[in-house]
């Protein structure tokens, strides 16, 4: 069994790909399709946790609904391992590139134990 600290991403879209290539499904993943499929899983995702409240979903977390959870989560990830190798973006790059304009648009020093959008916290400080 892997685990994340010894898979890297690349890794991870070699096993999508070798998954999608001995099922000649490349022929369908398009940027569009894809997209659809990120959000489509993670949808299935947020189900799980529709309408519940703060305890039930600790209760799900630990209790037989995790596997559910776990598998969407994997879902969501192919489609995005997949959208990634299809349209060429290096993930890596792609996620500290948008940490570092997060990190502009949310100084910590400002924004510590706020959760608001940024246009707020300016707007409304």
């Amino acid at each position: 069994m892997t685990s994340d600290r010894d898979t890297t991403v690349d890794d991870l879209k070699a096993s999508a790909a070798r998954f999608c290539d001995e099922r000649d499904w490349g022929q369908f993943h398009n940027p569009k399709d894809l997209a659809i499929g990120i959000a489509s899983e993670a949808g299935e995702l947020l189900e799980i946790f529709r309408f519940k409240t703060s305890e039930e979903v600790g209760e799900l977390m630990l209790g037989h609904r995790m596997e559910d959870v776990r598998d969407e989560l994997a879902d969501v990830l192919y489609f995005v391992l997949r959208f990634s190798q299809v349209t060429g973006i290096d993930l890596s790059a792609a996620l500290e590139d948008k940490l570092a304009k997060n990190a502009l648009r949310y100084p910590a020093d400002k924004v510590r134990g706020d959760n608001r959008k940024y246009e707020e916290y300016l707007t409304h400080p």
